[in-house]
């Protein structure tokens, strides 16, 4: 083998190894929950939303009871329920610019959700309906994948989450569901769909209860409806805190009127 053509075959094995590593350190830093290292000002601090760390200790009973409680707590009402468990974007002031990019959005995502209209398209295109045993007043058909390339890049004709109202033959359509990593700025959220015209909500404040005791448990302490919502009361009770439940979320139904009810936080019939 020549020279040239041993330094060609060095270089191009270089490129892929640096390729490689390149795409790894992208998915890291876009893979919900991951952490990247950044220095933030005091002021950051103290305007940003709770931070979520590792608790040990919760098996899959418990975190089945954490989506369960998440997803009764996205029923309409329970405003104290919402002020002690639920963080949101604080509302911005609304450019015409915000106006035009929220409808953009709702033409795009209608548009694509038309054939979803009948729900077994969306089983058959890897939507799952979110805990279909517990009655709720909107079901998420989720798509994993979509939510995963929903931390890499925005498309709004690929929501994360479809939302059916239950009926009885099946599902109705009323609206789509989009999700940001919980260590999103509000900024970023703002890129996406204007804050000035949608708040995005974390789940927020979860204590569980001890270790064995979830059956047992006094519910109206522990969970996102529980009246428990701070780090030292959990401690107090034995139980587990949990700063930040899945990540950022925000509902859209774009077959309302106007951006008010289109961009609401829940549907209202």
């Amino acid at each position: 083998m020549s020279a040239r053509r041993t330094l060609l075959h060095l270089a191009a094995k270089t490129g892929m190894l640096v390729g490689a590593i390149f795409v790894v350190t992208l998915l890291l830093v876009a893979t919900p929950g991951h952490h990247a290292p950044a220095a933030q000002s005091p002021a950051a601090q103290e305007s940003a939303p709770p931070q979520s760390k590792a608790t040990p200790g919760m098996d899959m009973g418990e975190e089945k009871s954490s989506e369960r409680a998440a997803v009764q707590d996205m029923t309409p009402g329970h405003k104290d329920a919402h002020s002690l468990h639920m963080y949101m974007t604080t509302m911005r002031t609304q450019s015409p610019e915000d106006v035009e990019r929220a409808n953009e959005v709702v033409r795009q995502l209608r548009a694509a959700m038309e054939k979803y209209k009948d729900y077994h398209v969306a089983l058959d295109d890897g939507f799952k309906i979110f805990l279909p045993k517990i009655p709720q007043p909107e079901y998420h058909f989720t798509n994993y994948r979509n939510g995963f390339l929903e931390s890499l890049t925005f498309d709004p004709a690929r929501p994360t989450s479809l939302l059916y109202k239950k009926t009885a033959t099946g599902y109705e359509l009323v609206g789509a569901m989009y999700t940001m990593p919980k260590r999103a700025t509000e900024d970023e959220l703002n890129a996406r769909i204007p804050l000035s015209v949608a708040m995005w909500h974390l789940h927020t404040n979860l204590c569980l209860p001890p270790l064995g005791q979830l059956r047992s448990a006094d519910w109206t302490k522990f969970g996102l409806k529980g009246s428990i919502y701070t780090e030292d009361a959990c401690s107090e009770a034995g139980g587990r805190f949990h700063p930040v439940v899945f990540g950022w979320m925000v509902h859209v139904y774009p077959y309302q009127e106007g951006l008010d009810n289109i961009y609401a936080m829940h549907h209202m019939d």
